[in-house]
């Protein structure tokens, strides 16, 4: 079973060679430290820039230098810094080739619940609603179920919707799963967990095709 760190590596391999991805709050962050050698990315968070790379080392940090998240991060040579609006062009003007969010729950058919608990304070939706209204691949990185044990991968979300029919694919700390008009269907397992664990898991329909191979970090 993968922890925060192996879902980042995970789909720091879904990256490819000159593509604009935003990185949302959370485990999403940590791709930035990830980027397999030989391919160049553009990191682009929502409060301004372009160019961001992976976390500063101990002593190093820039404290007005952070992402959308508010955690300190570095700048790639050649990075840009810039005011909202214009992220947010960006954004709605679909060029971000990829969109990476975390997500409290993800439904069977690709609805995604990640910006509220109902009675909870807020501090606002942020970016997430502009990011799935616009963004044609949208992989979600999550632990596949919450601290009571209970799925996150649902037939139906219950908490408030960020996007609906949105989402293309997940990894989570135990599969990597696509979301198809019929259902999740299993593409890869975590190291050490079987199909069964998956399936338990899972509440939405999940699809299982033929032998599921191990995934390779």
């Amino acid at each position: 079973m993968l922890d925060k760190t192996g879902i980042a590596k995970r789909i720091a391999q879904e990256l490819q060679d000159g593509w604009y991805v935003n990185l949302g709050i959370g485990i999403p962050t940590l791709i930035a430290n990830y980027v397999p050698e030989g391919i160049e990315v553009e990191f682009q968070s929502e409060n301004g820039i372009l160019g961001m790379g992976p976390f500063p080392y101990d002593g190093e940090e820039d404290a007005d230098m952070i992402n959308a998240g508010k955690q300190t991060v570095t700048l790639q040579p050649g990075a840009t810094l810039f005011d909202s609006a214009t992220s947010f062009a960006m954004i709605r003007g679909q060029h971000i080739q990829l969109t990476v969010l975390g997500a409290m729950e993800v439904s069977e058919n690709g609805d995604i619940a990640n910006w509220k608990i109902p009675g909870k304070m807020v501090k606002g939706m942020g970016g997430a609603m502009d990011l799935v209204a616009s963004a044609e691949n949208i992989i979600v990185a999550m632990m596949h179920t919450n601290k009571r044990g209970k799925s996150k991968l649902l037939k139906n979300c219950t908490l408030p919707l960020t996007g609906v029919r949105c989402v293309k694919r997940i990894v989570t700390n135990m599969a990597v799963l696509d979301v198809t008009p019929e259902g999740f269907k299993l593409i890869e397992r975590a190291p050490g967990v079987s199909v069964a664990d998956i399936q338990n898991a899972t509440e939405g329909k999940l699809i299982v095709e033929g032998e599921v191979p191990e995934m390779v970090l």
